[in-house]
Order: structure tokens, then C-alpha cells, then sequence
């Protein structure tokens, strides 16, 4: 389950992730929460805080994925986190200051939006060069235990820590968290890196990448299916907050314990999803799977009655959310040459996140018209619905190519092999034989 962790390099920056997500988690809750508060707790205003949050990612995921394969991950890891840390430190200053407004809050998450559109392609494609390309699967998932685990210490820290002293010392423990990253990456011997070969600056670098991927259709396919899901479906770590104020009725602590419970199953999914990464290849199978079972789970909770069943009814539904963010990221991550896993990642990320700018006003606005359960329950519906879509579209085509086999219709697909995707770089044509007569054929007419 933690085979990665024997690689020095990455267990210097997983120790530095133990620390600072916590520290991003305290960071986020009370961001949301002092969002409600500077707005007289209104929906829209949180939804518009966290389109601004990730509306850089649309911008500047796929330059942040070719300036991944052509720089150094490692010192542009060390700029971005030392940015991260600053904006974590001025928001906590203004915060604990008392002088704090709500355009003021807008501006930075604009900031740490830019940062976090070019961390998170570096840091993925990273991950790579740390562990080389046998151990991905494992590290991805710990890297999701470490983050789901954060989730869980983070904001039940954070819900209390806002009641006792506010929300601007969140800010603060979270610039000081970040160090413990910035440290992790300076003691690296980069030496023992397994890094490809360094991309030279050229033009059309972007339209190479995207002409990659268009021309690889399961990586298509799963970049179709993650847009979906995590643009309509994986909404409530926004619409959360909502829920915890307007339909329960609960304070800071109250939205605290909930993305705890979330946390929770967000946890051991990707515990789950470490010891499966340790063992065999993601597969397309599992990932429509956790596509359905997190609509259907989501759906649900939207009808929970109390704040204790709908708190339990998470707990599922995050380990169903993680366990296909986990399998996205290692079909692709696994499919790819070093190459150009910085800019497949920038797209990744891109579709992964990039529809949050049209998720955060779309959940306020739904909560406002519709009640604060509404997220829940029509982000189910189209979870559900995509990923039915895929399973038949995979079907109708005859499934996608793999090495050595077919994923052909849905009897494959969910049977019991395990398709793995993992393609070659490029395929060339084995060269056709011709035959000594054909050779010394005089064309007709109608050939040339």
C-alpha cells in the first residue's frame, strides 16, 4: 500500500503534504465561511468567491502544462508554493486586522487562483518524476489519502478554530503550513529524479499537446466523462456551506463536521484506492462504476432528512467521489509519454476544474431558486446520466483500443478482465509487403 513512500524525494514532499493540506483545508472553510458572513450569507456571493477561485485555471492550465514539460517541476514548484504562502499571509493580516471587505476577499481568490492553475499540472505531472512511472498509481492515491486525510483534521479544526478566535487565524496557520512543502522540495536530490527528456522551447508546443490527445480516444473518453461529472456533479464541496446554514441551520462547527463525514469517505476511498495502485492498473470499468455510484449517492443524500442522516449519507458519497477522481488521474497519468504528461495534465486539469467558474454562480443560483438541497440532487441526476451515456457510447463503438485487447460493448466492460489504459506513444504502421510483380507493375490509368 505505501511502496511509493521508499523514494526519498517523494517522501519529503508527502511529509510537506500532511502538513500544509491541512493547513489548505482551514484555509478554505473559513474563506467560505467569511465569504457568507461579508454577504449577509448569500448564496450567490459564495458561488461567485469560488468562480473567481478557479476561474485562472481556464486561462492557464495548458500554458502551466507546456511550461511544466519544458522547465524545471522542481524550482517551479518552489515559486508557487512561496505565492500560495503569501496570499494565505495577506488575506490573514486584512483578516485579523478587522479591515477585511468583500471585494478585498474576491481579489485574492483571483490571486491564489492564478497560483493554483499553474501547482496543480506541475505538481500532478511531478509526481511522475519523484516515483518514475511503475509506482504512479500508488502515489496518486497517497497523495489523495494525504489530502482526504487533511480534509478531515482541516475543517474540524477550522470549525472550531473560527468560533474561538475568527476566521483570519485560519489564514494565518495555513501561510505558515505551506512551509513545511517549500522545505520538503528545497531537501530533494534532484539527481534522483527519473525525469524525460527536457521538451526545448518551440512554437505550437499547446496544439501538439491537444492534437495528442484528439487523436487518443480513451484519452477522450475520460476527459469527456471527468468535464461532466466534476462540473455538475461534484458540487457540493461549494454547496456544502449552504446547506449546513440555510437548510439545517447549523454554525461554523456545524459545516465543519459535515465536510468531516465527507472527508471520512473521501479517506478510505483513497486508502482503498492506494492498496488497489499498488496491485494492478486502473481500468475504465471501475471509473464508470464510481461515475454511476456517486451520482446515485449524491442524489440521495439531497433527500436526507435530519443534519445526522445527511451527515452519515456523505460518507458514502465521498468515497464514491474519490475513488473515480483517483481512477481518472491514473488512466491518464499512465497513458502518457514523460513528454507529454505536462500538458495531458494541463487539459486534464482543465476539464477537471476548469468548469468551476460555471459550477459556483450555477449552485448559488439553484439554492436560491430551487432550495439549498437542489446541488445535491441535480448533480446526482447528471452524474448518473453521463456516465450512462459513456458506458453506451463505449458500447455502440465497439470500445476503446487497448494494448492486446478490445473493451467490446458492455459485456466486456464489465466483465471481469480488466482492461488498462496505458497506449503507446505513437504506433507506426508495420511497412506493407509488396510483391515482385506488383513492384514491376506499370500503373493504369485510373491509378494515377
Amino acid at each position: 500500500m505505501f511502496a511509493s513512500l521508499r523514494v526519498r524525494n517523494y517522501r519529503l514532499f508527502f511529509s510537506g503534504q500532511v502538513i500544509s493540506n491541512i493547513g489548505t483545508w482551514m484555509q478554505r472553510i473559513a474563506q467560505d465561511w467569511l465569504v457568507f458572513e461579508l454577504s449577509g450569507n448569500n448564496p450567490v456571493a459564495l458561488g461567485i468567491a469560488v468562480a473567481l477561485q478557479f476561474a485562472p485555471t481556464v486561462l492557464l492550465s495548458l500554458w502551466a502544462g507546456v511550461l511544466a514539460d519544458r522547465v524545471d517541476k522542481r524550482r517551479l514548484s518552489l515559486f508557487i508554493q512561496s505565492g500560495i504562502a503569501l496570499q494565505a499571509l495577506v488575506l490573514g493580516l486584512l483578516d485579523t486586522a478587522g479591515v477585511v471587505t468583500l471585494w478585498q476577499v474576491y481579489l485574492l481568490c483571483v490571486v491564489l487562483g492564478v497560483f493554483s492553475a499553474l501547482d496543480v499540472p506541475v505538481r500532478q505531472s511531478f509526481v511522475a518524476e519523484m516515483v518514475g512511472r511503475d509506482q504512479i498509481p500508488n502515489a496518486v492515491a497517497l497523495n489523495s489519502a494525504v489530502f482526504n486525510m487533511a480534509r478531515i483534521v482541516g475543517p474540524a479544526i477550522a470549525g472550531f478554530g473560527i468560533t474561538a478566535a475568527g476566521t483570519g487565524w485560519m489564514f494565518l496557520v495555513n501561510a505558515i503550513s505551506t512551509l513545511a512543502v517549500i522545505a520538503g522540495l528545497l531537501l530533494m536530490k534532484p539527481d534522483r529524479l527519473v525525469r524525460g527528456r527536457t521538451v526545448p522551447r518551440a512554437k505550437g508546443q499547446l496544439r501538439e499537446g491537444l492534437a495528442y490527445v484528439r487523436g487518443r480516444s480513451d484519452l477522450v473518453a475520460v476527459m469527456v466523462l471527468v468535464f461532466f461529472v466534476s462540473t455538475f456533479g461534484i458540487t457540493f464541496f461549494t454547496s456544502l456551506a449552504i446547506v449546513a446554514r440555510n437548510v439545517f441551520g447549523t454554525a461554523a462547527d456545524g459545516y465543519g463536521l459535515l465536510s468531516t463525514l465527507l472527508a471520512v469517505g473521501t479517506f478510505t476511498g483513497s486508502l482503498m484506492a492506494a492498496r488497489r495502485g499498488a496491485k494492478r492498473k486502473p481500468n475504465v470499468r471501475l471509473l464508470l462504476i464510481a461515475a454511476g455510484s456517486l451520482g446515485v449517492l449524491e442524489t440521495l443524500a439531497a433527500f436526507m432528512p435530519t443534519y445526522l442522516v445527511f451527515g452519515i449519507a456523505l460518507i458514502p458519497l465521498g468515497f464514491a467521489t474519490i475513488t473515480f477522481l483517483n481512477t481518472a488521474n491514473a488512466l491518464v497519468q499512465t497513458a502518457v509519454s514523460a513528454e507529454m504528461r505536462g500538458r495531458v495534465m494541463g487539459l486534464y486539469v482543465l476539464v477537471l476544474i476548469g468548469g468551476s467558474p460555471i459550477a459556483g454562480p450555477m449552485v448559488g443560483w439553484m439554492a436560491t431558486t430551487f432550495g439549498g438541497r437542489s446541488p445535491f440532487s441535480i448533480g446526482g441526476v447528471i452524474s448518473v446520466i453521463i456516465a450512462v451515456a459513456c458506458a453506451a457510447v463505449l458500447a455502440r463503438r465497439g470500445g476503446v483500443t487497448f494494448p492486446g485487447r478490445r473493451l467490446a460493448g458492455l459485456r466486456v466492460l464489465f466483465s471481469r478482465s480488466e482492461p488498462v489504459v496505458e497506449l503507446p506513444v505513437e504506433r507506426r504502421a508495420a511497412p506493407r509487403r509488396v510483391s515482385a510483380r506488383a513492384r514491376t507493375a506499370v500503373p493504369t490509368r485510373r491509378a494515377l
